[in-house]
């Protein structure tokens, strides 16, 4: 429990003690883990519980979670239903209700930040996801303990750890089902593939995963100041760079540049992919008078007198 509340107090550092911050908690024994830890702290706290309807018992669940919280001294405790719907999967859904509406809830108490139970066991399993799914450097760094309003102060600490924090305050930990269903990724991930691997090679890959994140995550927000420094001319119908400027580029730094000007052209985000970003750098970098590319929401990438740009051509702005 000390482990959990040095975290908690180190990654809400920067915050005044008097503002609100809300604690996440899903009735899981990470959650209620950090809920207790972060009961310790001093700070001024509240928790948003959300019930996702997806089991028979998650009203029942929800209000154990919240009563939880409230013998705690968390105050004030929400409990909010959402609707799941099936966009890009089940996961994907539930995920992108819950964040709504914990969003939602903050924004309505004024709180300043969300904090989340995430440890660094899920930040290993989040890596081999995007690794399977051969997702770019951007992807494999994974979680951020800060990122925005949201806030992960499990996130250097081991699952073991944080549950025997959840024991050692004396609470009772909701198992979600989903947990131990193998029709879902992460949990055919958790209880069969980081397994195999732990198995043969040892529980550091686990701290070794994580780790990996930790790097790529230093890497991307450097490529990305230096993206930033890049002049783009953005007008209402099109987005304009120099050709000469990006062609001197690293590939690293211009294909996000590229990505930029798509996005900032009307092309929506979930869309676009790698494969559009290297049909536009062929422009820059395989120029043999070719034709223009075309990428989502109607945005068409050509050169033209020593720029490059991309136009709208569907009269559509909305970039993701």
């Amino acid at each position: 429990m000390l482990a959990v509340r040095r975290a908690v107090v180190h990654c809400l550092a920067d915050i005044d003690p008097d503002e609100l911050v809300l604690v996440a908690c899903s009735g899981g024994a990470d959650s209620l883990a950090l809920a207790a830890g972060a009961s310790l702290s001093g700070r001024r706290l509240g928790a948003v519980v959300i019930d996702h309807a997806l089991q028979a018992d998650s009203g029942p669940a929800a209000a154990a979670a919240a009563a939880q919280c409230r013998s705690l001294g968390l105050e004030p405790v929400i409990v909010r239903r959402v609707e799941v719907g099936d966009r890009g999967g089940p996961e994907a859904a539930a995920r992108a209700a819950r964040y709504a509406m914990m969003r939602a809830v903050a924004a309505e108490l004024g709180a300043r930040a969300l904090l989340l139970g995430h440890t660094l066991d899920d930040q290993a399993e989040t890596v081999l996801l995007r690794l399977a799914r051969g997702s770019g450097s951007r992807s494999l760094s994974a979680m951020a303990a800060v990122d925005g309003d949201l806030r992960r102060p499990l996130l250097e600490l081991r699952r073991t750890t944080v549950r025997g924090a959840c024991a050692e305050a004396g609470l009772i930990a909701h198992e979600d089902p989903h947990n131990a269903d193998d029709r879902y990724a992460r949990a055919r991930l958790r209880h069969h593939g980081l397994p195999a691997l732990v198995a043969d090679l040892g529980d550091q890959v686990v701290v070794g995963l994580a780790r990996s994140a930790a790097s790529l995550r230093d890497d991307n927000e450097a490529l990305d100041q230096w993206a930033d420094g890049v002049d783009l001319e953005v007008t209402p119908h099109a987005v304009v760079a120099d050709v000469a400027i990006l062609q001197s580029l690293p590939q690293a730094v211009r294909r996000r540049v590229l990505r930029r000007m798509a996005l900032a052209g009307g092309c929506p985000g979930a869309a676009l992919t790698r494969e559009h970003v290297v049909a536009v750098d062929r422009l820059l970098t395989r120029w043999r008078g070719q034709g223009p590319a075309d990428l989502p929401g109607g945005v068409r990438a050509a050169r033209e007198s020593g720029s490059l740009v991309l136009r709208n051509t569907s009269g559509r702005h909305d970039a993701r």
